[in-house]
Formats: structure tokens, C-alpha cells, sequence
């Protein structure tokens, strides 16, 4: 396992890393932002910067944008795909994809997840997976996303401080999570452990021992989803997993490696989503106390509030798309087989679209009009989830806890297509006065 392993993060994480690096020192800024962690905390002056070099920059080895308008035609574009076309590849480059290959225990974000294929088996999975995970069953955990919340918000209660991701962001969609995939409640600190593992290999740029540690995590995880499989076929719950299991569409099924990806990734993208989203908007408004003002005078304005998050700081910063076939975008002449990064997050604050883009406003009218969760046909099929999550954990936590405080230094996570909290130390109360 450890060559096997050591060869796939040399693949997978160690050469795109020195050929960012390279194109770095070369004065590139797309791929700095990528290589260069002092960017990090920060990126949006860097976004600001691409944006102001042209709507599409080229690069050596990667395309860049922080256009909104561009984004969103790279992302809706049938030319563009998440999977690389390796016939537009040299044959030195179609081996090392070979090898970075992991049939037997794929990540969230390799094939055949839903993250990483494209048509016509895009077409299949999204169809099966949507005739369960429809925007009524979604509806109806309305009432488990509140009582989760409540639940560990009464945790909470009796204590001074807490760490909020620890304590609230990642318990929360976890829970939601296992429910979905019917996960016993003696699983779920596994699960959370698990969810960890497997977000973190959504980001590309992993150390050899994070890459290491994933693969681990992975591995265990699909061994145990192997067992659940059989355990849910034999005697189906009302779980979402339960339903995809025993799903016959015109004769059309998933099979165990299919339905092991769609855990997956419900599990690495569906946490790593609302966990940053939380922590993401928390931190939003206690710098923005004045837009917490505004929903406490107008609670209607949640929802709003929770796409505002998405588009400021949206927990998904970066994603990449590969040219199938020579084309044009925004005018400008695209060959086959280029790679593009779309800055999601700099995407999110395009002032052609928003104004005021770095100003934090819970009333924005087209706050919803952010490529925080992707556009055309991938889409992610858990929005309507997240969003739900995010606005009852941010509304509840803020009506618990109204004099919620930052106490201490909150740390972020050190990756560089996730953005979110490791640690987020708060105050949930003020001090007791003292004669």
C-alpha cells in the first residue's frame, strides 16, 4: 500500500504542486494563490488583482479566472469537463493518470463520484441519485436539522466557551449525514472522523502524510459501507441510502463501487460544505454586527443571509475544468486539452455583478446569483441541503447565544480549495459583573 500510495500523491498532489510553484515564480498570480499559503487567509485582493489582468489570464500550464461572466460559461459549458480527455494528453501524462487511478477505494472527487465524471455516466448517476435525493425529502428533515441543532445548542448551554466547530459546525452535518445514510448512532464519532478524511481529499495540494492519512481513512470507510450495502439491501430503512440501494429505474441500478462513491461524497462534500459554511458566516456577522442586527429586527432575512455567506466566503474557493475540444470563451481562443482554474471565490465578489462586492449585506437582492455551489450540470445536489442546514444552525446558534463572541484566535483549515475553520474558539455569554 505505501508505494502504491506514495505514487498516487506524486501524481495527484506533488507534480501539479511544482508546476504551480514554477509558474509562480514566474510571476504568475493564479498559480501563486495556489502555492503561496501566506495568500491564504486573505485571498480576495489577489482575486481582485487576476480580475484586473483580463476576464481570462493564460498562463503556461493553467488558464485563470475571477470573472463571474466567465465562471459561469466555463461551468455551463458542455466543453468543459471535470474529467481529463487523456487522448489530449502525451503518453508520459496518460500513465501517471493511470496510476494516480485507485479503482478499488476512490475518493469523493475521483471517478466514478459524481464530482468527477462527465457525460453520458454524469447523465446516469444524476438522474438515479435525483429520484431520491429530491427537493421534498430534503423539505422533510427540516424538523431533524432543528432538533440536531437544539440538541447540541442544550450541550452547549453549560459551558462558558466553547469551539465551535468542535462543538456545533461539524457534529451538525454529520448527524444529518449518518441519518441520510442510515448510520447508527455508535458510528457517528467514526463517521466524523471519516468526513474529515474524505473532505480533505477534495483539495489537490495535500503533504505526503495528509494524503497518506486519507488514504487510510478511505479505505476503512469503504470496507465498512461494503458490510452497510449488504446490511441495507437485506433489510432497507427509510434512509436515503436504503432507497438508492434498492433503486431499479428501467432497469437501471448503482452498483456497490457506484453507490460506495455516492456515500462518499455525500459524506466528504456534504460536511466540508455546511461545517465551513457555519463557521464561514459566523464569522461573517460578528464582524458585521450590524447586519445581525438587521436579522434580528427582520428574521425573514435567513435565508437571504445564508447565499450572502456563500457568495462572501464561500467555503469552496477554487475549482477546475478541462478543455474536451478546441473553443472560444469570452472571445478568447481556448485549445483543446487546456486546464482553466475558476476562482469561485474571487468569482463571488466580480463587482460586474455585485455591488459593493467586500461589503457583507444580509439584504443583497441577488445574493443567490454566487457560484458558491457550481452551475450547469454539476451543480452541486446538495444546495437546497446545505442551505437549509446552514440557515437554521446560523439563526438558532445567534437566538441561543445572542452575546456570542470571538475568545481567542480562530485557526483556519490549511487548505487551499476549502475554506473554512479548524478551530473557532467563542464566548457564549458575557462575563458575570463583579462587585
Amino acid at each position: 500500500m505505501a508505494r502504491s500510495t506514495l505514487l498516487r500523491w506524486a501524481v495527484q498532489s506533488l507534480g501539479p504542486t511544482m508546476m504551480l510553484r514554477r509558474s509562480a515564480r514566474a510571476g504568475e498570480l493564479g498559480p501563486r494563490l495556489s502555492v503561496d499559503r501566506s495568500l491564504w487567509d486573505d485571498p480576495f485582493p489577489s482575486y481582485d488583482a487576476v480580475r484586473a489582468q483580463g476576464d481570462l489570464v493564460r498562463g503556461r500550464v493553467i488558464h485563470a479566472t475571477a470573472s463571474h461572466a466567465v465562471a459561469s460559461e466555463v461551468l455551463r459549458s458542455p466543453v468543459f469537463r471535470v474529467g481529463v480527455d487523456s487522448e489530449s494528453l502525451p503518453p508520459l501524462a496518460r500513465r501517471m493518470i493511470r496510476i494516480a487511478s485507485d479503482t478499488r477505494y476512490p475518493g469523493p472527487a475521483e471517478p466514478p463520484s459524481m464530482l468527477a465524471v462527465d457525460p453520458p455516466q454524469h447523465t446516469r448517476y444524476r438522474r438515479l441519485v435525483s429520484k431520491v435525493f429530491t427537493a421534498r425529502a430534503v423539505a422533510a428533515r427540516e424538523p431533524r436539522v432543528e432538533a440536531i441543532a437544539d440538541e447540541l445548542l442544550d450541550r452547549m448551554a453549560g459551558k462558558r466557551s466553547v469551539d465551535l466547530v468542535e462543538d456545533f459546525a461539524a457534529p451538525l452535518p454529520v448527524r444529518i449525514i449518518a441519518e441520510i445514510l442510515g448510520v447508527p448512532p455508535s458510528m457517528h464519532e467514526q463517521m466524523l472522523a471519516w468526513g474529515n478524511a474524505a473532505a480533505v481529499t477534495l483539495d489537490p495540494m495535500l503533504s505526503y502524510r495528509s494524503f497518506r492519512g486519507a488514504a487510510i481513512a478511505l479505505r476503512e470507510m469503504h470496507g465498512w459501507l461494503d458490510a452497510h450495502l449488504r446490511s441495507v439491501r437485506r433489510d432497507p430503512g427509510d434512509d436515503l441510502l436504503s432507497k438508492l440501494a434498492t433503486l431499479e429505474d428501467e432497469g437501471e441500478h448503482l452498483d456497490d463501487v457506484e453507490l460506495r462513491a455516492t456515500a462518499l461524497l455525500v459524506t466528504g462534500a456534504g460536511f466540508e460544505t455546511t461545517v465551513n459554511l457555519i463557521g464561514n458566516g459566523v464569522a461573517a456577522l460578528l464582524a458585521n454586527p450590524s447586519q445581525l442586527e438587521v436579522l434580528r429586527a427582520q428574521p425573514s432575512y435567513w435565508e437571504n443571509a445564508t447565499d450572502e455567506v456563500l457568495r462572501y466566503d464561500s467555503p469552496v474557493q477554487v475549482t477546475v475544468r478541462h478543455a474536451a475540444e478546441e473553443t472560444l470563451v469570452a472571445g478568447h481562443a481556448v485549445p483543446r486539452g487546456q486546464f482553466v482554474t475558476l476562482l469561485l471565490g474571487g468569482a463571488n465578489r466580480d463587482p460586474a455583478v455585485f455591488a459593493d462586492p467586500h461589503v457583507f449585506d444580509v439584504r443583497r437582492e441577488n445574493a443567490r446569483e454566487h457560484l458558491g455551489f457550481s452551475a450547469g450540470i454539476h451543480y452541486c445536489l446538495g444546495a437546497s441541503l446545505a442551505r437549509l442546514e446552514g440557515s437554521v444552525a446560523l439563526r438558532k446558534l445567534f437566538d441561543r447565544f445572542p452575546d456570542l463572541a470571538v475568545e481567542g484566535q480562530p485557526v483556519r483549515r490549511p487548505l487551499r480549495v476549502l475554506r473554512g475553520f479548524e478551530r473557532f474558539p467563542v464566548r457564549l455569554r458575557q462575563p458575570a459583573l463583579t462587585a
